[in-house]
């Protein structure tokens, strides 16, 4: 699997969660903080952010409710960081 891959799959599970509306590279990349080229980039595979794999592959490794725990945690941690 390819870093690209991972990212049309988030892309695309955003969208499934946003009843199914397509979601702009443009929002994505906002609502992330990032630039919309780079996410374009990431999204077509022209960049592969090295960490994005690594970070899947831990979350992979992890049980279902420990991810959801994790996830949660990093969502925390990013709302107070704001």
């Amino acid at each position: 699997m390819q870093i690209n891959d991972l990212f049309n799959i988030l892309h695309n599970s955003l969208e499934s969660q946003n009843n199914g509306r397509k979601i702009s590279l443009k929002d994505m990349a906002s609502k992330f903080g990032i630039s919309m080229r780079t996410y374009q980039d990431w999204k077509l595979g022209r960049a592969k952010p090295q960490a994005a794999a690594t970070v899947m592959k831990m979350l992979g490794s992890l049980e279902d409710d420990e991810i959801i725990r994790a996830v949660r945690k990093i969502n925390n941690l990013q709302e107070l960081s704001r």
